[in-house]
């Protein structure tokens, strides 16, 4: 039987002032998580602006960190994009890498579209990637795609694709479509991306967490997601991080906790998060974490 998914850090992606990405302090970022407690990393998501690194940038960084001695089977990578040809491409490879899962997120330009026609883009991404497909995990992040998944979907790729679908990730925050899911499709692994729904679904079955803010507070995500622990300063914490775009928030703390202002810039469309913000959430967090879990 698999392993227990577990945590994996939802990298953020650091850039120089050229606007190239920073893979040194990336690679140091994910063996400091993988050092903390994390059983993976996961590359290009929302967190580490996926949408916003092209395919042959992919291909460079996930070959860095395998080259610098990151085991494979502990990458996860995200796959943000509509065309499903492209979406293949960037999932072949991962795959080809030998990382632990693809994290696919729905198509998310065209809006208001069918199930039917969603289970025809996932299909067409897995017929494209043939006997190479494996280790999906299912992006269910509404707040951005403007696409849910419904629970009838995820059954219709599980019995169209045996053995290709091993999850799914709830980002959508919504406790009532987690605890269906978990009900439903509770055999997969069922990851939760809000921290704060994130240990009361450990405890119902729940195999872990995909978290941004694992790149900060390692230990105490590690927790919620191993052993289902609630801690009142992470659910606190996330909103005082809505309070912003949360990925530059996210970045903010890691920038914070490193020393190094590479984590602070952002790609285009996003900006950085201002001074005053960033000190806002210095002491929101200074306040909350230096006393002990309620």
């Amino acid at each position: 039987m698999a392993s227990r998914f577990g945590l994996s850090v939802a990298l953020t992606t650091p850039f120089e002032a050229s606007g190239q990405i920073a893979i040194s302090p990336m690679i140091t970022q994910a063996r400091a998580c993988l050092g903390a407690g994390c059983s993976s990393a996961t590359l290009f998501g929302t967190t580490g602006e996926g949408a916003s690194v092209g395919t042959g940038e992919r291909r460079i960084v996930t070959e860095a960190m395998l080259a610098a001695g990151i085991p494979a089977h502990q990458l996860v990578a995200s796959v943000l994009v509509d065309a499903a040809e492209d979406a293949a491409e960037q999932a072949r490879h991962a795959l080809q890498c030998g990382v632990r899962n693809i994290l696919l997120a729905p198509p998310s330009y065209f809006k208001n579209v069918s199930e039917d026609g969603l289970f025809g883009w996932f299909s067409a991404v897995f017929a494209a990637l043939g006997p190479l497909a494996r280790g999906v995990l299912l992006y269910n992040i509404p707040s951005v795609t403007m696409v849910p998944l419904p629970l009838a979907l995820i059954g219709r790729l599980r019995a169209a694709f045996p053995g290709v679908v091993a999850g799914v990730k709830d980002s959508g925050g919504d406790w009532s479509y987690s605890e269906a899911l978990l009900r439903a499709h509770g055999d997969l692994v069922i990851l939760i991306g809000d921290e704060r729904h994130l240990a009361r679904s450990v405890r119902q079955g729940g195999q872990g967490a995909i978290s941004g803010m694992a790149n900060f507070v390692t230990s105490e995500i590690r927790a919620m997601a191993e052993d289902g622990r609630d801690d009142a300063r992470v659910e606190s914490f996330v909103l005082e991080l809505l309070k912003y775009p949360v990925t530059p928030a996210v970045k903010v703390m890691v920038a914070r906790k490193t020393g190094d202002e590479r984590w602070l810039a952002v790609r285009p469309p996003l900006e950085p998060i201002a001074s005053q913000g960033r000190q806002q959430l210095a002491a929101a967090y200074d306040r909350l974490f230096a006393t002990e879990p309620a």
